[in-house]
């Protein structure tokens, strides 16, 4: 699989699985499992998805050297300091069973307990700094964030050192964040897509079908060959060994500039991207 270059010189691989709902235990150790052997080596986590201890365990009884694999996990919105921070950091590691990780990411920008007095700025000067440090102190090869819009971006940059290497937003044909593209790729920030295939609806589509069938491939294979297209880094998810293994097919695929434009501007896609700002947690 090829890679991105991150802005800190990082090799990223230009496609990774997702585990968000992946239940912990079982469904999550033996997706995993299944991902890594079709060939995945990039696996994104988190700590609220409660499934980094199952994450672990497959990473660790692939048999895959750790240096071959990119593995992300991000800090929840109850973790406000410094020191919280720190300390979710180290149980992350822990549940994973890992000693150093490849990304972190803050997860959302404006905890819910944050927005009356604007508290979401210090929180997210305060995260930061501490991942900077683990950063710095070698734990850590690249950080970035999540859900961030540019004017949270804005913020940030205002007491960052390190400028975050990936954000990873909600992106997919039909759902495309132009203001948050265009502020990343100018401050050289990769955009990671969550939920590339929508929220099921694409599959659905009558002009997305048709782009499929011109190709000769599953709708799923041209929304992922759409975001690589793009530049953005897809983050599928499946807990179907079947699935898993179709989602690399994707990659012997040039859309038309004709055919990105159709995907780019399909409409009446439910889902949308969440507004930061109002989520309720």
């Amino acid at each position: 699989m090829k890679n991105y270059t991150l802005n800190n010189g990082v090799k990223i691989p230009v496609l990774g699985f997702g585990t968000w709902k992946a239940q912990d235990g079982e469904e999550a150790y033996q997706a995993v499992l299944a991902a890594l052997k079709a060939g995945y080596r990039h696996i994104d986590t988190a700590a609220i998805y409660k499934n980094e201890e199952s994450v672990g365990r497959a990473i660790k009884d692939s048999g895959i050297p750790r240096e071959e694999l990119f593995i992300t996990t991000k800090l929840w919105n109850s973790k406000h300091t410094y020191e919280e921070a720190m300390a979710a950091f180290d149980s992350s590691m822990e549940r994973l069973g890992l000693d150093y990780l490849d990304l972190y990411l803050i997860h959302w920008p404006n905890p819910k307990p944050l927005r009356e007095d604007g508290a979401w700025q210090k929180r997210n000067a305060e995260v930061w700094r501490a991942m900077e440090d683990l950063y710095q102190a070698g734990k850590i090869r690249a950080i970035g964030v999540s859900n961030f819009l540019p004017h949270h971006l804005e913020a940030l940059l205002e007491t960052a050192r390190i400028i975050p290497a990936v954000n990873q937003i909600r992106l997919a044909p039909g759902v495309y964040q132009t203001e948050a593209v265009d502020f990343c790729r100018a401050h050289d920030i990769l955009l990671e897509a969550w939920g590339p295939f929508g929220q099921g609806e694409l599959f659905q589509n009558p002009a997305v079908q048709a782009i499929a069938d011109k190709y000769g491939k599953t709708i799923a294979q041209i929304a992922l060959a759409w975001s690589l297209q793009e530049g953005f880094l897809p983050l599928p998810k499946s807990v179907t060994p079947s699935r898993i293994a179709s989602n690399l097919d994707c990659f012997d695929i040039e859309l038309s500039p004709a055919d990105l434009e159709i995907l780019k501007n399909i409409s009446g896609l439910e889902g949308g991207a969440p507004n930061p700002d109002g989520v309720d947690f």
